[in-house]
């Protein structure tokens, strides 16, 4: 059954992405708007737009499918994407769901049940249970998600109670359900992951990729195939994730993630999803995974000779501070990207970076015939990049592409904790060792705690007055003090979301409360007055 118009329940830089295989493929495509989206770039590169009330409303997406004649809708990432009560809403409406059937969504996206699947098939797993059980340090997780929303890395039983209440809420507000568990956690392991696709015939592996330079557990530069990777991790890599996906009966396109530590592998997660940096895989096999989703969606017969060439990065571009990761907001006055790489944007000059959304602005993607050139040429596109407006982390990509361990292949999840964003880096590289391809050679670091993002989180700007401003634009989830209060060093003050992330602002110093300007619920920008101290 051929799709003839196709709906996108999401926004943003996928919503334009899956347009763009659609328009080569002949599919009318229907974009869908909040209330506050609707002058988005997405909303303008559709044959037409559908308002609805908020795109966590499943039902809402399928009354606009219908009014707008749409015989399909892809999920994108995010929102509703692994959602099986919206798939099953979706299949019911009579609509084409393009994405895995209802029940892989529900096994493979419940954490929990995901662990238990993974050890009955012989996918090695890092232990899950209670605190007690698994000991410190330990990651919270929310069950039903990832993305890094509802993940805090806890390393002391006395900061346990506040870590899972801060991350019960952030799932609650990025995926509607609070369940949260506890993992064992590895301080520098690799995060590298599987790229596949379930179809007619079985499961097929697509590819690698390294995304192991994150920001508050959120990736920023992917690469394929995974550097330096021991052959031996690959091989477990694989077929752990074929393992799983065929527990599950997994179709559709979906990535398997797993740490890697030395030549040990652990599976995290199945995405029933696409995954942002899916780019790098179609760059180095030539496949469109977009197209295959619609080909699975739509019942063909797929016979896939997957092929590799060269090697492909992908560079998130953010409106966020280079140095805090902090979201920005502001107008693109001015917004040149580069050519001679693909780029795949979700905004163009002109437009609003908001609070409410998250504030990527494009992906740059790379492909050269090696690492060494893939990096040359993103590293050159990225000096031609231009924009105004807003703070990006355009410097922190720059400086990242250049760094000695980034082009030694010394890769791992701490990365940015042994090299501060934008710090002053070694002259010389020595060669990457394939032995243990995420650090340089030579004798092994001293092991530094790797990044709690969460526990380390900036304080906000403490003056000569006492006033403490807000470090990044959100809202205000609470206010945990009142004038009068006697407060003590790196006490919680104020709670800001932003992005459905936490950021807890902390009293820089002992300090009585002479003044709080904000409530719960209030919307503010960076810098806004928060609380005085005396």
């Amino acid at each position: 059954m051929a799709i003839r118009r196709l709906l996108v329940a999401n926004r943003g830089e996928i919503a334009v992405r899956v347009f763009r295989t659609c328009a080569r493929l002949g599919i009318d495509t229907v974009a869908i708007f909040a209330p506050d989206d609707r002058d988005s770039f997405h909303v303008r590169s559709a044959h037409t737009a559908v308002e609805l009330g908020s795109y966590l409303d499943g039902a809402e997406h399928v009354r606009a499918a219908v009014a707008a004649g749409a015989d399909a809708i892809h999920p994108g990432y995010g929102f509703l994407s692994e959602n099986p009560t919206f798939a099953e809403e979706v299949i019911a409406a009579g609509i084409t769901w393009v994405g895995p059937s209802p029940e892989a969504l529900r096994l493979g996206g419940d954490k929990v049940a995901a662990h238990r699947i993974a050890v009955e098939h012989g996918v090695p797993t890092l232990p899950q249970g209670s605190p007690e059980e698994i000991g410190f340090p330990l990651v919270i997780k929310a069950a039903a998600g990832g993305g890094g929303r509802g993940m805090r890395v806890v390393r002391s039983p006395s900061a346990l109670d506040e870590a899972l209440a801060a991350a019960r809420r952030e799932a609650k507000g990025a995926f509607g359900d609070d369940t949260v568990f506890c993992e064992r956690y590895l301080e520098r392991p690799r995060h590298v992951e599987a790229q596949l696709l379930g179809h007619g015939r079985g499961i097929t592996i697509l590819g690698g990729r390294d995304c192991s330079i994150q920001r508050r557990h959120q990736k920023l530069i992917e690469e394929s195939p995974p550097p330096g990777l021991d052959p031996s991790a690959w091989a477990r890599i694989a077929a752990g994730a074929t393992a799983f996906a065929e527990a599950i009966g997994y179709e559709s396109a979906g990535t398997a993630e797993f740490l890697v530590s030395g030549t040990s592998v652990y599976f995290l997660e199945l995405n029933g999803r696409i995954q942002v940096e899916h780019p790098v895989t179609e760059a180095v096999t030539g496949l469109d995974i977009v197209e295959l989703q619609l080909r699975v969606a739509a019942g063909e017969e797929l016979a896939l000779d997957v092929t590799t060439t060269g090697h492909a990065i992908e560079a998130r571009l953010y409106a966020e501070d280079s140095r805090t990761f902090l979201p920005q907001t502001g107008r693109l006055t001015r917004l040149v990207l580069p050519t001679g790489v693909r780029v795949d944007a979700g905004v163009e000059e002109g437009d609003e970076i908001g609070l409410a959304y998250d504030p990527m602005i494009a992906k740059l993607i790379a492909h050269g015939s090696d690492r060494e050139d893939a990096i040359a040429q993103l590293a050159s596109a990225l000096d031609t990049t231009e924009i105004e407006g807003v703070t990006t982390n355009l410097p922190f990509l720059r400086w990242l592409v250049r760094h000695p361990a980034f082009l030694a292949g010394s890769v791992s999840t701490a990365f940015l904790t042994d090299h501060a964003p934008l710090s002053d880096s070694p002259l010389r590289a020595a060669p990457p060792s394939f032995t243990t391809p995420w650090r340089l050679n030579g004798k092994a670091p001293p092991p530094l705690a790797a990044p709690d993002v969460d526990a380390a989180a900036p304080v906000a700007g403490a003056h000569a007055h006492g006033t403490i401003l807000a470090p990044m634009p959100g809202t205000v989830l609470g206010v945990e003090v009142a004038v009068g209060e006697v407060v003590t060093p790196h006490q919680r003050l104020v709670v800001l979301e932003a992005m459905k992330m936490e950021m807890p602002v902390l009293a820089p110093f002992a300090a009585t409360i002479t003044a709080v300007h904000v409530v719960a619920g209030d919307q503010i920008a960076a810098g806004a007055l928060l609380v005085e101290l005396g």
